[in-house]
Order: structure tokens, then sequence, then C-alpha cells
């Protein structure tokens, strides 16, 4: 494994000691940066761009190069693994992901098996592998997963939701049904993210993008014990050497003492969270991640500074006893976004957050 020339935000994930808060943005290859629009129009289409290394290496390169951000993150989709399974993902636009062949049925789940992370998967391996070799040791690669939950939810109801009736059903009426396919779904993840630490990704993020939707109970039930699966298993699996994984809940600002029982490294928080009150509830015992509103990065570059600063002011001093800050976005980044105001919000807290590390 090369040496990182930045290894900043690994340190900061550790929790050790760091001179300034790194800054990696969610979605951070995306719409917003005519070069990805570029590359996705060769392409042809969203799902040929994924499932093409060496084009899913240049779009995740782009904003590394544009940008000097202090991670890369795979660009991929958190669908792959039900894709994998057979559920024929296409996007529509307008629509977004849908599955052509979505669970319907008790049969359904029966039917589903546990795709390999090489065979099935391989072009998501490869593309870790040749962008790697891209950031000749730049940056660390970030590794994702969708989490059990969210997963199951775009498997069950054939695509996105606001009222999420069919995977709630599923929960409420057959709850051994849903907890059969989430146990199916977070083996799934188990391999697919243990495969991506082999083919070198140096830290994982878990994206749970629809537990917020659940109630406390439900949430602890359904989502989050599989998530407790899925970091016990990286964690207790010697080939992972020790790489930190990371827990995004969008909504979930009020378990955040569950999330951080999990023994994960670090908690992404969205912007309805308070980052001081969030560092008094955890930030000991984990690295918290986040939060400005991903809609200012739609505004000017002197509001994209100011909330930065606001941000990082609120987390505060770095305290021997703190495991420490990343600065993120309270989402992904949004198609609408200027580039001159990432341009901005990186300067801002590469240059600006020294002060809070002295």
């Amino acid at each position: 494994m090369k040496n990182l020339k930045n290894d900043l935000y690994l340190r900061a994930l550790r929790g050790e000691k760091v001179e300034r808060t790194p800054i990696w943005v969610m979605r951070q290859a995306g719409r917003y940066l005519p070069e990805y629009r570029a590359t996705r129009k060769q392409a042809g289409d969203f799902l040929t761009l994924c499932k093409t290394p060496e084009l899913a290496c240049e779009v995740t390169m782009q904003p590394i190069d544009r940008f000097g951000l202090d991670a890369a993150i795979l660009f991929s989709d958190i669908l792959t693994i039900p894709d994998a399974m057979g559920l024929e993902l296409v996007l529509e636009e307008g629509i977004g992901p849908v599955f052509n062949k979505p669970i319907r049925s008790q049969g359904d789940i029966d039917a589903l098996g546990v795709p390999d992370a090489e065979q099935d998967l391989g072009y998501v391996m490869n593309a870790i592998r040749v962008i790697r070799g891209a950031l000749d040791g730049r940056v660390p690669l970030i590794g994702f997963t969708g989490s059990p939950w969210t997963l199951a939810s775009y498997m069950v109801e054939g695509s996105g939701s606001k009222e999420f009736r069919r995977i709630k059903g599923l929960m409420f009426e057959s709850p051994e049904s849903a907890h059969q396919l989430l146990q199916i779904v977070t083996d799934s993840v188990i391999q697919y993210l243990k495969a991506q630490v082999a083919a070198g990704a140096q830290s994982l993020m878990v994206f749970d993008t629809w537990g917020g939707m659940l109630s406390t109970q439900n949430y602890q039930t359904f989502s989050l014990a599989y998530m407790q699966q899925i970091v016990s298993a990286i964690k207790n699996d010697e080939a992972c050497n020790g790489v930190p994984i990371v827990l995004f809940t969008k909504g979930g600002g009020q378990w955040l003492e569950s999330m951080a029982d999990t023994g994960c490294d670090g908690l992404g928080l969205d912007w309805t969270v308070d980052i001081s009150s969030a560092k008094q509830r955890v930030g000991d015992r984990v690295v918290l991640q986040g939060n400005m509103d991903p809609v200012v990065m739609n505004t000017s570059q002197q509001q994209v500074a100011d909330h930065a600063l606001e941000v990082l002011h609120g987390y505060g001093q770095h305290q021997a006893q703190d495991k420490g800050h990343i600065f993120n976005l309270g989402h992904g980044i949004q198609p609408f976004a200027k580039p001159e105001n990432m341009q901005a919000l990186v300067e801002t807290v590469q240059q600006q957050s020294g002060q809070f590390h002295e």
C-alpha cells in the first residue's frame, strides 16, 4: 500500500491530533460539475458510468483534481447489491432509480441469494483498483454501501417513496419476513464491504438514507441492529486491518448515542442536528462528520464561507478528550450547486480551521 501524501482524513477518523479539519463532500463527484456531465454524456447513461471502471475513476478524480479535497469517495451507487441480486435496476429520467423486478412476495424473498462480490459486483472492485492507482497516494479512498434498511426499502417499494407503505407494511404485518430480507441484505453488504477493503478502500461509510422515517423502536430493531452487525463484522475481520467505518442516518440525530454504541469510528450528521450538542453527547466516543446545509451551496461564496465557519465554530476547539470533526455537508451536494462555491467551501475549511486545532 502506497504511503499517503495527505492522510489527514484517516488520522482524524482515528481520533488523532490533526493540524486542521479535513473536508470531503457527499456526492462530490456529480452533476454540479461540467466535467462530470461531459463524462456522463460520453458514457451514455448513469449505470454505464458506474459499471465502467475507467469512467468511474475519471469522475471520482474530477473533484480531487479541481478542489484538492482531503478524501476521494468511490463513484458508484448504493443500489448495486439489489441490482446484482437480479432486481434489474434502471434509472429513469425525472423519476430516479426503479427496479423492474421488485420484491412483491415471500417467494421473492426466498429466492434471493448473496451476490459474489468479486464476480457479480466485480466492476465495483475493479473501479476501486483503478482509482487507487490514479490517486497514487494523494488522498485516501472511501468505499461505501447503503444500509440494509435503505436497500430493503428500495427493493420492496421498487423505487423511492414518500410514505414507504410497502416496506413498512411488511415490517408491521410480517416482521419475520422483513428480518429475513434484512439479514440477506446485511450478509451481502458485509461481503461487499470486505471486498471493497481487499480491493483498496481505506475507509468505509454506510448510508442509512431512510432510517430516519422509522420510530425509535423500529429504528433500533430494523435498521440499527443490522448496521451493528456490519460494524462488528468489519471490526472483527483481521483482513480489514482496522479500516474505519462511519455510519450516517439521515434524520437520525435523536439516536446518536445508540449509533455510537455500535463501535463505529464516526457518525455523519445531517444539517438538522446542532453540532455543538452532538459533540457534548457523543464527541468523546466517535468522530463527527458534517453538517452544513447543502442548499447553501447554491447561494454566494460569502454565504458559503460564513456557514462553513458557523459549523467550525459550532464544533469549537478540539480538546484532548474529543474524537474530532470531519467537515462535510449534511447530505449530498445537489445538482444546482455552483462549482465556485465548492472552491470557496474547501478553501475556507482548509485555511480557517487550523485555529480550532491549537
